[in-house]
């Protein structure tokens, strides 16, 4: 079953004195439990496709779906409550809240949903537990190192069952224990509970473990290959 579906997407900034084609038709489908690489040498468009699969950013043109959900035509209150049920995010730089714990952290997406506090508490333990951290429930991302902080960040993409997560550069501000320890992770999320993972990279050995890599160049797909 198809997650996610692109049709002829397109994404012009206009910021500068000359026009940057960042997407140039963009058709793409992501099928459910996919572990997907997005590719490409900066500026190919890898980031942009992210956000506007995300809702995070607007296409110039083009449509996206999730599901059945057209979400290039929601707007306001209707697409932020749609990202907050339906998409997971990982980002590169963590952005975990400073003065919340980790058990916190991962909360706060369910507290947004207005989830029973009991119902909260106990998913997030069970996340913390999936991700090897459950001893550091009650530790601020000040008192974890990088790669703690990144599984708590994984962990709070999952709070809400998300549809699929979206990874933008994870690994990039990690050793390489660190990414080694993360991948497992996510493959191990991928295999064992279906969870549909697209990431944003650089890092060849998120490529290598990507089951399916599509190369962008100059805002086009050159290539969709996956792996036997």
């Amino acid at each position: 079953m198809a997650v996610i579906r692109t049709k002829d997407l397109k994404k012009t900034y206009n910021s500068s004195m000359v026009p940057v084609h960042a997407l140039n038709g963009i058709d793409l489908t992501i099928e459910k439990g996919e572990f997907t690489a997005l590719v490409g040498p900066s500026g190919s468009g890898k980031t942009t496709l992210l956000n506007l699969i995300g809702g995070l950013d607007q296409p110039t043109s083009g449509k996206v779906w999730v599901e059945e959900t057209e979400i290039t035509q929601l707007k306001g209150n209707d697409l932020i409550d749609f990202r907050l049920k339906s998409i997971g995010f990982v980002f590169q730089a963590y952005n975990l809240i400073p003065v919340l714990t980790a058990q916190e952290n991962i909360e706060f997406i369910m507290l947004l949903q207005k989830r029973p506090k009991k119902e909260r508490q106990q998913r997030a333990l069970e996340l913390l537990n999936a991700v090897g951290l459950k001893d550091r429930a009650h530790n601020r991302p000040g008192q974890l190192s990088g790669g703690q902080q990144q599984r708590v960040a994984v962990a709070r993409a999952l709070a809400a069952k998300p549809k699929f997560v979206l990874a933008d550069e994870p690994t990039a501000n990690l050793d390489s224990t660190s990414t080694a320890n993360l991948l497992d992770l996510m493959a191990e999320l991928n295999q064992q509970e279906k969870v549909t993972f697209i990431f944003s990279t650089h890092d060849q050995r998120v490529i290598d473990r990507a089951r399916r890599v599509v190369w962008l160049e100059d805002g086009r797909i050159l290539s969709d290959e996956t792996k036997m």
